[in-house]
């Protein structure tokens, strides 16, 4: 082929390909607008009809009367302890330590929660499983460590330093100074002896550390008794007339 004819060829290959991918190649402009479901989607009344059973039962489940509470509860109606932190520790104390006793023949010492976790008050009246639900949204279980009696005293020491109504079950009691240093601190009305180690009742985030705990990493061991805290307050609300709460003297400064 001559010289000018195979460059004509190249030339006239080239610029079909070039043509060719410009033809391919973006659009001039791409416009768009967001559409909500429920402007153009009309609900099917065979899915209303089919699912509408269910939801009636669990509302009813769910708002079904367990007991009765007699007074507000609050986070807030107390210092260095709350009504409903002292009723959820102790609730979390009494329906645990039976299957914690029944598993491996120990007592739990004590129950420590935290202010944060509690996530609702309790209005006066009608207690019901929505009640535990508001107060208890998370899937939190109760795990029980194993501490050494100095990592209980990093407890107290935490407890003092912070001043919060960290929900604490009343087998603690600690007492502050006036000066925020610890008076004293005893659990089940004893001293903490220094050759033992204690049982305590916590939620699985803080057994990791969670909210600064720090001196809950690292017990010597860890027994998870597979109760969610919210079903604990379902439990108990289940088999009492009446909630019984207030602030009292476990954890003060004088």
């Amino acid at each position: 082929m001559p010289l000018k004819t195979k460059h004509f060829v190249i030339f006239i290959t080239i610029t079909g390909f070039i043509s060719c991918n410009q033809g391919i190649n973006a659009p001039s402009s791409i416009t768009g607008k967001r559409i909500n479901i429920t402007d153009s989607i009309a609900s099917v009344d065979s899915i209303d009809q089919f699912i509408t059973p269910y939801r009636e039962h669990i509302e009813e489940v769910l708002d079904a009367q367990l007991a009765y509470n007699p007074t507000n509860l609050s986070k807030n109606d107390g210092k260095l302890n709350s009504s409903i932190g002292n009723l959820m520790a102790d609730i979390t104390y009494e329906q645990s330590n039976p299957i914690f006793n029944k598993r491996t023949g120990n007592n739990i010492d004590f129950v420590l929660l935290n202010h944060g976790g509690i996530r609702a008050a309790m209005s006066k009246g009608k207690v019901s499983r929505r009640t535990a639900y508001e107060i208890m949204p998370f899937k939190n279980e109760t795990y029980v460590l194993e501490l050494s009696a100095e990592k209980v005293k990093e407890l107290i020491s935490f407890l003092a330093e912070k001043q919060t109504a960290h929900p604490i079950s009343k087998q603690l009691q600690i007492i502050l100074n006036r000066d925020s240093s610890v008076k004293s601190s005893t659990i089940n009305g004893k001293p903490i002896e220094d050759n033992r180690t204690y049982f305590v009742a916590t939620s699985d985030f803080l057994a990791t550390g969670g909210d600064h705990m720090n001196f809950f990493k690292n017990p010597i061991q860890t027994i998870d008794i597979n109760y969610l805290l919210r079903n604990e307050l379902i439990d108990y609300f289940e088999k009492v007339d009446t909630i019984k709460a207030s602030t009292d003297n476990r954890f003060i400064k004088k």
